[in-house]
């Protein structure tokens, strides 16, 4: 059984006991999340499609840590005139593991 879920503004497929990485959420460590925009279930060849969303359909899971992604260093420059800036950027995640799917 999976699903496809709409997590912070992207979409992900999800199984039961998985583990994902998904944009930070508000939460503390053990925390539990529900998601109910769920866009996709498919039970064992039963599929069901959202318009958008399934109605009654629901994933649940806990939040196991909140971690940052590695460095992204963004460099700029413009030859023979003395410009050049260095930016970096870490993006926050949060790692849940799915916990529950349920649907109709």
């Amino acid at each position: 059984m999976y699903a496809i879920v709409d997590i912070g503004g992207k979409q992900f497929k999800v199984a039961q006991d998985q583990s994902i990485y998904v944009p930070k959420l508000e939460g503390e460590t053990g925390a539990s999340v529900s998601f109910d925009q769920v866009l996709l279930v498919d039970n064992n060849g039963k599929v069901d499609v959202g318009t958008p969303q399934v109605k009654g359909a629901k994933v649940s899971g806990k939040i196991l840590e909140h971690v940052k992604s590695e460095k992204v260093l963004v460099f700029k420059k413009k030859r023979r005139k003395g410009y050049k800036n260095l930016n970096g950027h870490r993006q926050d995640f949060t790692r849940i593991q799915i916990e529950e799917i349920t649907s109709k």
